[in-house]
């Protein structure tokens, strides 16, 4: 039997909240589970899309476009994000910068039983390094997006959104 996900979180979500609160840019590394919303960021005349080539370096490319007055989104995911610990923590939290994070959980099933361990490990990163964490499942939960986008800029540090649906729609 196959189990249906009654809600989802569709990419188009993102977008809308993203230009509620204003970003200028995300930096990104593009793959085939994001291309949807890859596309659909690509087609918005208000927003610039940067690709990197490894997630380390979004930190210092955030902080440059901070630094010129932009507004700026790192959308990684987690596996990324956990090989990005130490720009994390020099580029993002020691020079106290606000920072959206939008990071794809990879592997969480909200089930339990984990197999894949980056899940496993994400949320005790986050711990560890003290970020304060937003999980979006589906549509309803877009708003958590704008709240961590302002509890970044209240607090001048980094503030994850964990995206717990995998992408459920983001590929077309």
């Amino acid at each position: 039997m196959v189990e249906q996900q009654v809600e989802i979180l569709r990419p188009e979500t993102l977008i809308e909240e993203f230009k509620k609160i204003g970003v200028t840019h995300i930096i990104t590394i593009p793959d085939s589970e994001t291309n949807y919303l890859y596309e659909l960021m690509e087609q918005q005349d208000w927003l610039d899309v940067i690709p990197v080539s490894r997630e380390g370096e979004s930190m210092a490319v955030a902080l440059g476009l901070n630094i010129a007055g932009k507004t700026p989104v790192v959308l990684i995911q987690n596996t990324g994000m956990l090989e990005s610990g130490d720009s994390i923590r020099g580029m993002a939290l020691d020079t106290g910068f606000p920072l959206l994070m939008v990071v794809g959980y990879r592997g969480w099933t909200r089930k339990g039983h984990t197999p894949d361990s980056a899940a496993t490990y994400t949320e005790p990163f986050l711990n560890a390094f003290r970020l304060n964490y937003y999980l979006v499942e589906h549509d309803a939960d877009g708003p958590r997006i704008s709240e961590a986008f302002e509890e970044s800029q209240l607090s001048k540090k980094p503030v994850v959104v964990l995206v717990g649906d995998e992408y459920h729609g983001f590929n077309r």
